[in-house]
């Protein structure tokens, strides 16, 4: 049986983090839970560890965005694998309404801090001559659409970002990833509308999106494959999501086998 792996997870207070914390723990392997909200990492370390799937969970309060803490932060651990979550979108309007607050809450968080994350871990795999770094993209970055160019322009940012990283580590045992999820439910759009939940909820009525363990799924089939086989990207949408930013609803996304 393979060794349990050591999974650092950014953003793994709730939504896709939290659910890929609670997939790979399920899997046997020790994750390290890393956000802001020490409370709520506390309290699903606690969930994780009165678990019985074998694997085991520390908290680690984490600003993605702060570049030192996060060299500060993974100094004594040997990661295996470094899921990059951390990410948020401010606003549907214009680009040219968008705030700076707005602007830098996108770029520090979704590029900044992947970038402090992969300077973070990458020396490490490195030195032990294993490692895989796993970023969290988004359909976002295949096609913008209108009110979210900052958010989309940071998540095509991502992927070159992590195209790249395979390029620099080549002839290296490392791998990378990048698992881009269309249509998910989660708090994003919550956090996108600064709390307005009505309309929040609005972007995930009479329809049927992704499920958070639908993409920790994902994030774990990679991280587990053989390791000759590097997924470069895993794409993944709800049946009813099409050429990214077409969603049905109603009847049209009624009728999904097992939901």
């Amino acid at each position: 049986m393979p060794e349990p792996l050591s999974v650092l997870i950014t953003g793994a207070s709730a939504g896709i983090g939290a659910a890929t914390a609670r997939a790979f723990a399920a899997a046997g392997d020790r994750v390290v839970l890393a956000a802001r909200s020490a409370d709520a990492l506390a309290a699903l370390a606690d969930e994780i560890n009165g678990a019985h799937g074998g694997g085991t969970a520390t908290s680690l309060a984490l600003d993605v965005t702060d570049a030192d803490a996060h060299q500060r932060a993974v100094a004594d651990l040997e990661i295996d694998v470094a899921v990059l979550n951390a990410g948020l979108a401010k606003g549907l309007r214009p680009v040219w309404e968008n705030t700076p607050a707005e602007v830098d809450a996108m770029v520090d968080t979704n590029v900044k801090g992947v970038l402090n994350g992969v300077r973070a871990v990458v020396p490490g795999m490195l030195e032990r001559g294993r490692g895989h770094v796993i970023p969290i993209g988004s359909t976002a970055a295949h096609a913008v659409y209108g009110g979210g160019v900052v958010y989309c322009a940071t998540k095509h940012a991502v992927l070159a970002i992590a195209n790249g990283l395979k390029i620099d580590l080549h002839g290296t045992p490392l791998r990378v990833t990048t698992v881009s999820p269309g249509l998910v439910e989660t708090d994003f759009s919550l956090v996108r509308f600064d709390g307005d939940a009505d309309r929040a909820a609005s972007v995930y009525s009479d329809t049927v999106a992704l499920t958070p363990g639908d993409v920790a799924d994902a994030v774990v089939y990679c991280a587990h494959a053989p390791g000759h086989v590097n997924v470069q990207e895993l794409l993944l949408t709800p049946r009813v999501q099409s050429g990214y930013t077409m969603i049905a609803r109603g009847e049209a996304a009624d009728h999904v086998e097992g939901r």
